[in-house]
This record gives structure tokens, sequence and C-alpha cells, in this order.
């Protein structure tokens, strides 16, 4: 529905991630996921936000219930930190081995210590 039937040109590319539904089942905060820059995902939370009621009618004929919950939105960027911690990690095994190396090397010129 994201990406086929909303035609509002602020949803860039999307995907739900997660959807957390409020003990009652009277509302549901959905995490979604956007490819794209912060300014694009402003923009679609923006647009989703416009379209609840839109979305929720949708629910409600697709999933023939009587009742939908509220609908928010919120941005998942749990993807984009890890992208983010496995390059800093990633900086520090490089870095690692390099010292490892260095001490290796330094270790090999000074010769064995009687």
């Amino acid at each position: 529905m994201l990406e086929g039937e909303l035609s509002d040109p602020r949803i860039a590319p999307a995907y739900v991630t997660d959807v957390v539904l409020a003990p009652g089942g009277k509302s549901a905060r959905i995490f979604v996921a956007v490819h794209g820059s912060e300014a694009e995902e402003e923009s679609t939370l923006e647009g989703l936000m416009t379209a609840r009621a839109y979305i929720r009618s949708q629910l409600r004929d697709r999933m023939g219930v009587r009742h939908v919950p509220e609908l928010t939105f919120a941005i998942d960027r749990s993807e984009r930190m890890t992208g983010r911690m496995e390059e800093l990690l990633e900086r520090t095994r490089k870095r690692d081995r390099k010292r490892e190396e260095k001490a290796a090397s330094a270790s090999k010129a000074t010769g064995p210590q009687p």
C-alpha cells in the first residue's frame, strides 16, 4: 500500500518494519524505514500522517473488521544505525590490525633480546 496506492508525492519509497499495538488495541504505532535522506524521511512521515484516514479505511475493508486502531507513524532508523555501527567497528578493526602489524615488525627489527 505504501508504494503503490498512496499517490502523495511526499511519500518516498518506504516499507513497514514493525507495528506495535497498544494494549486494548485502540492505537498502533507503525515503524517505517525510508530509502532516502532525512528530508525525505520527514516528508514521508508528513504524507503518511495526512493519509491516515485513507489507510485506516483500506485496512478496515481489507481485513473485514469493525474497528481499526488509530494509527501513528514513526521513522525506523535502526538499519541506518546498524550500518553506521558496522562502519565504525570496521575502522577499529583496521586500526587494531595496523597496530599489531607495526608491533610485530618492530619486534622483528630489534631481534631477540638476550
